[in-house]
């Protein structure tokens, strides 16, 4: 079921699908609020004024670049995210 994008991560590592990042979306023209309104399911974590930081699927992600609806930095795998904030509290 799993296959290899062809995405790139940070590095320039091979992005696989079904994996879930931190990445951050620079909306097309800057809407943020047209990005929202057009790209349903995203677990938004960050809301700036041209841009977003969500955690989301690859499939997900590279359908948003696909579909022009924003420009898309793979930050990190949610799951390292996760990792190296254990414990951390506010």
């Amino acid at each position: 079921m799993f296959g290899t994008a062809p995405n790139t991560g940070p590095g320039g590592g091979t992005v696989v699908t079904g994996e879930r990042w931190v990445a951050r979306l620079d909306a097309a023209g800057g809407d943020v609020a047209g990005l929202l309104a057009h790209a349903g399911g995203l677990d938004v974590w960050e809301r700036h004024d041209e841009s977003i930081v969500v955690a989301a699927d690859e499939d997900h992600l590279a359908e948003l670049e696909r579909r022009g609806l924003a420009r898309v930095e793979r930050l990190e795998p949610v799951t390292e995210f996760l990792d190296r904030h254990q414990g951390e509290t506010r």
